[in-house]
């Protein structure tokens, strides 16, 4: 009994417990929501209270910056009603310049055509008089208007050719002064530099023998030694009563050169016979080739020429053993070498064209025998063969004037061929030929109408000439002249130049009684 009472009331305090523990619970809970009420209503009017002064700052700046705006709108249409102000000024102002100019111009044209007219009636009263002067002309001279002009214009046509011709002469005069003072100068300071001394040779060569006996061993038992040796070498051997002596006879200068080689080695050995002959000319052969290509390669050296192609080295060592009217003509073709490069040095031209052009100009002349042709076409052939550049093959092909020199340096070499070969002692001519070509320079002078008498003198490097004076005036002198040379350069071949000089003297005579 007293076991279920106390359950019952440990139950009916677990009750009571648990129902104050909840209502206390409650009002705890009723305070706490009361108060987060009541923080809640302060923030909500704390927010309420910024969101109207953050409101009121953003209405001032709104305000403000339209205020701002405002002005600048004012000021900037300010600013363009100025502009178009000041532009209103300058419109009105230029209108009042055109409309003045407009005054000015029409006023001008009213004087313009009045003086218009008045020209217009002095020009009618002009070409009235004229007529009436024309025909009044015409009337006392007994021609008329066109044969009148012609006789003008035939009298104004003859005085513009004098003076034409007069101006012509003058320009000439000073030129060739200039020119010639300046070529002289240079061509003179060539000559200084590279002067050089020319030995004329022959087309024979001798060679001295120990004895007399000696031409018999190289005749040889009926003749047969002088044959094979002939033979051999295609060389003339001239066996004569010149004592101690042969001559070797031949216009191939290297054949020559081969012969004389091979005979002074016969005569040093003393063994002559036909098998011992063919074994000495093969050596000498062998022996002039080497020679001539160390002359080839000496020249080139000389001249200061190099990356020449070996067959024009050997070319040029076998112009060592070739003359021209007696100049040896590698000695020649160093000489213009250097003229035309002293020459190309002091014009400003390219001296390592002039030079090579210089060099091989004359390499014709090696092969001239062997293949037609002048040697200025076989040298030019050559040139292009062996790759030689257009220049060098230019300066080959126009130093003889067969092609027009279109550039300095060919100009130059012509030049230094000329002189080369025209100066006192360098060449020879035979007294035959020598005397036809004086012969054909007077019979050209003489050929020409006015002419009265010519005169060749300087050995044929001028001609003078005297002209009939009533036939010949001093400015028809200078065409004859210029004629004359046209017809010595296209008639005749010489060495250098030749000067033609037109003499017209006129004399007056009268007697005192």
């Amino acid at each position: 009994m007293n076991i279920g009472i106390a359950i019952l009331v440990a139950v009916l305090a677990l009750v009571a417990g648990a129902a104050a523990g909840y209502f206390g619970r409650k009002a705890l809970s009723e305070a706490k929501i009361a108060s987060a009420e009541e923080a809640a209503k302060r923030i909500l009017e704390d927010a309420k209270r910024e969101g109207d002064r953050v409101r009121r700052e953003s209405v001032i700046d709104a305000k403000e910056e339209a205020i701002r705006q405002k002005n600048e709108a004012e000021r900037e249409i300010r600013d363009r009603r100025t502009e178009l102000q000041a532009r209103e000024n300058r419109l009105a102002q230029r209108e009042e310049t055109l409309d003045r100019k407009s005054e000015s111009q029409e006023k001008r044209d009213e004087v313009l055509r009045s003086r218009e007219k008045e020209t217009d009636q002095i020009q009618d009263e002009i070409n009235e008089i004229k007529a009436k002067q024309l025909s009044e002309l015409e009337r006392i001279s007994g021609l008329d208007r066109e044969q009148a002009k012609a006789i003008v214009m035939k009298y104004v046509e003859d005085q513009s050719r004098q003076e034409a011709a007069a101006l012509v002469r003058a320009i000439e005069i000073e030129a060739k002064e200039d020119g010639d003072k300046k070529a002289r100068n240079i061509i003179s300071l060539a000559i200084q530099r590279c002067a050089a001394d020319h030995v004329a040779e022959t087309s024979v060569s001798v060679v001295a023998l120990p004895n007399d006996e000696m031409k018999g061993r190289i005749i040889g038992r009926e003749g047969r030694n002088i044959r094979a040796f002939e033979t051999l070498t295609g060389i003339d051997l001239i066996i004569d009563d010149t004592p101690e002596a042969v001559i070797l006879s031949g216009f191939d200068p290297v054949r020559r050169e081969v012969a004389r080689v091979a005979l002074e080695k016969l005569i040093s050995d003393g063994r002559i016979h036909p098998a011992r002959i063919e074994e000495t000319v093969e050596k000498a052969q062998k022996e002039v080739e080497v020679r001539i290509r160390e002359e080839g390669e000496q020249a080139a050296f000389e001249a200061g020429v190099a990356g020449l192609h070996p067959e024009i080295i050997k070319l040029l060592g076998r112009l060592r053993f070739r003359t021209s009217y007696g100049q040896n003509v590698l000695t020649h073709s160093l000489e213009v070498t250097h003229l035309a490069g002293a020459m190309a040095a002091e014009l400003g031209a390219n001296v390592a064209v002039t030079k090579r052009a210089g060099l091989i100009h004359d390499i014709g002349k090696a092969v001239d025998h062997e293949v037609e042709g002048t040697h200025t076409a076989i040298g030019v052939e050559l040139a292009k063969k062996y790759r030689e550049s257009n220049e060098v093959v230019l300066g080959i092909a126009a130093h003889h004037g067969d092609v027009e020199p279109s550039s300095v340096e060919a100009v130059l070499v012509a030049a230094g061929d000329a002189i080369s070969a025209a100066r006192p002692g360098a060449r020879r001519e035979t007294l035959e030929a020598y005397i036809k070509r004086l012969e054909k320079l007077e019979e050209i002078a003489d050929s020409f109408d006015g002419v009265d008498k010519a005169y060749a003198i300087q050995a044929g490097r001028e001609i003078r000439i005297i002209v009939k004076p009533e036939k010949i005036d001093d400015i028809t002198a200078a065409r004859l002249a210029k004629d004359i040379v046209k017809r010595i350069e296209s008639e005749l071949e010489y060495p250098g130049q030749i000067k033609v000089t037109v003499i017209r003297e006129t004399r007056a005579v009268d007697i005192a009684k």
